[in-house]
């Protein structure tokens, strides 16, 4: 016979008391993952008495558990936990990674955000101020429109930052939460090339070019890029990865080595790829070498808009404009679309005037 008290106290799963809302609510930062878990109140008709009544200002005692200082747990029911994946900084002060109790103890004027150690107790009844990891004080902003739910959003998101706040009534409580981006982007590289992704020359060209384009990392880089230009991979075959390689060395001072591969990889290069390089040279102010790379490419590819161009921009930037002027009404009527012969027109009219178009 199976006894009925045995099951009395097994609690089935039912809404929240007081008809609140669970809710996860989550972004990614940069590489960091940030998951937020809470209960959501509704205002449910009490405008006006939310804030320093419904949610008390300061610290109090709750009349349970064993603290007689208990902040706001951040939303109602079980406590609000907030987890983040990699350390990061709240309001510019260090919080290793981890998962938190968050708290706030609610004031008009400034309120204190609380993230603890202890993410498990239930509510803010056993809140213990030893177990802080961080509190940081951030001021609360009046909201035009009422927020029925209580809810988190983040808000103002670039590549290794955003703001958190949490939303109810007519009140938002934000905080800015800032990730190293660069430092879990480098480390994520490390740990991924040691997997099945090392095994392709892309992986090591691609890692390589993310810290050229940051100018971050550059030694480590160039061994990178070694990889990826190792024969075998077969990347030794392709432009993209000697121009990678290449362009480190020439920021890292080493600038004779660096045309020596650029000289060996150009029999691989598309047009394009061939075109983009010697822009590249431009902008370095190697203008003679720049003119020998686009000389190259129309004697490999004739008679061709791109090819006419860089022409046009090589002769250009040495001084030569009869030149220039010469090869860029060769490509005026080869220009593919309007913006490109409006363009190129322009630049007619400044080298008739004997200006550099570049």
């Amino acid at each position: 016979m199976i006894s009925v008290s045995a099951f009395s106290q097994i609690p089935l799963t039912v809404l929240p008391s007081g008809g609140n809302k669970k809710a996860i609510v989550g972004e990614q930062i940069g590489l960091t993952k940030v998951v937020i878990n809470y209960d959501r109140p509704g205002v449910k008709g009490r405008e006006g008495k939310i804030w320093g009544e419904l949610v008390h200002a300061g610290y109090i005692d709750q009349g349970f558990g064993n603290t007689k200082a208990a902040p706001w747990r951040a939303g109602s029911n079980e406590n609000t936990t907030i987890e983040f994946s990699t350390d990061v900084k709240i309001e510019g002060k260090d919080l290793p990674a981890g998962k938190y109790g968050f708290f706030i103890a609610y004031d008009p004027n400034e309120c204190t955000l609380i993230f603890s150690k202890n993410s498990t107790s239930w509510g803010s009844y056993y809140y213990n101020e030893k177990e802080d990891a961080l509190r940081v004080k951030v001021k609360p902003v009046a909201l035009q429109q009422s927020v029925e739910w209580l809810k988190y959003e983040f808000l103002n998101e670039t590549e290794n930052s955003a703001t958190i706040a949490l939303l109810w009534e007519k009140l938002m409580i934000p905080f800015k939460v800032e990730v190293d981006y660069i430092k879990s982007q480098i480390e994520s590289f490390r740990k991924e090339l040691r997997t099945e992704k090392g095994f392709i020359w892309q992986s090591w060209e691609q890692a390589a070019n993310w810290c050229l384009q940051r100018n971050v990392n550059l030694e480590e880089a160039l061994l990178w890029s070694d990889s990826a230009t190792k024969a075998g991979f077969e990347g030794d075959k392709s432009f993209r990865a000697a121009s990678t390689k290449a362009q480190i060395l020439e920021k890292l001072g080493r600038g004779n080595e660096a045309m020596t591969i650029m000289k060996n990889a150009l029999p691989n290069a598309s047009m394009g790829e061939i075109h983009q390089y010697g822009r590249t040279l431009l902008t370095q102010k190697k203008n003679k070498e720049a003119l020998d790379v686009f000389k190259s490419n129309f004697e490999k590819n004739p008679n061709q808009f791109t090819t006419l161009m860089g022409l046009v921009r090589g002769y250009s930037a040495n001084g030569d404009f009869k030149n220039a002027l010469k090869y860029a009404n060769l490509a005026l009527p080869l220009a593919p679309d309007t913006n490109n012969k409006n363009n190129l027109s322009a630049m007619i009219e400044k080298l008739k005037e004997g200006k550099d178009v570049n």
